[in-house]
């Protein structure tokens, strides 16, 4: 499917499931900002918000993925996403929390050297890792029997045949999150992240058969 088909349709999810997915993903903003003013008082207590937004953001992604799939989403699903999701998720945002970590520490690196164009190209792959990373928490949540190393080399092979279009989704949703972000922290929150994992799963996922669709 490309970009604009698969935000198009997440968008007419998103306008017809609209009150279930801004109550599931409010919950998931009420975690994460409440994980961020427990670091910010004790640094040291950052890893919670590791530990809080990996299976919070699983639940997110189980919902998109459900939604997608069937064609119809219940507020049961987000506990059945955390339920079923809560190891997977800590893995994967572990695995984003170090890529951010290694990021943030060559950024530094190189503008404290003035090494400007280096500064630039980590800026530009730690994009299209975010990216990545989209569509590897969906392929993750999507095929949970699968372990973690086959998701991420679907991931990449998905990003390898299609680079064109999935950066092109990855920018849009970029610059959607931004919009939203500086519109306001909460309609951030409860509105963009879930139409990002919408137009994800869209993108990534097959089209669902009419019957897996009943």
């Amino acid at each position: 499917m490309n970009p604009r088909e698969a935000m198009r349709l997440a968008l007419r999810d998103f306008y017809e499931n609209s009150w279930r997915l801004v109550l599931v993903n409010a919950a998931f903003g009420v975690v994460l900002v409440a994980s961020v003013l427990a670091a910010l008082a004790v640094p040291l207590a950052a890893a919670v918000i590791v530990a809080a937004a990996g299976p919070a953001t699983a639940a997110l992604v189980h919902c998109a993925v459900t939604l997608v799939r069937t064609g119809s989403l219940a507020l049961a699903d987000a506990w059945d996403g955390l339920r079923l999701h809560w190891r997977r998720g800590l893995e994967l945002v572990v695995l984003g929390a170090a890529l951010v970590g290694l990021g943030v520490a060559a950024l530094r690196f190189y503008g404290g050297l003035a090494l400007w164009p280096l500064a630039f190209l980590t800026v530009y792959v730690f994009v299209l890792l975010g990216i990545y990373q989209l569509v590897l928490w969906t392929y993750a949540i999507a095929e949970p029997t699968r372990g973690l190393g086959s998701a991420a080399l679907e991931a990449a092979s998905l990003v390898a045949a299609r680079p064109g279009a999935t950066i092109a989704l990855g920018l849009v949703l970029l610059l959607v999150n931004l919009v939203g972000l500086a519109a306001a922290v909460m309609p951030f929150l409860t509105l963009t992240v879930a139409y990002t994992f919408l137009a994800t799963a869209h993108f990534v996922l097959p089209a669902p058969t009419p019957e897996e669709s009943v």
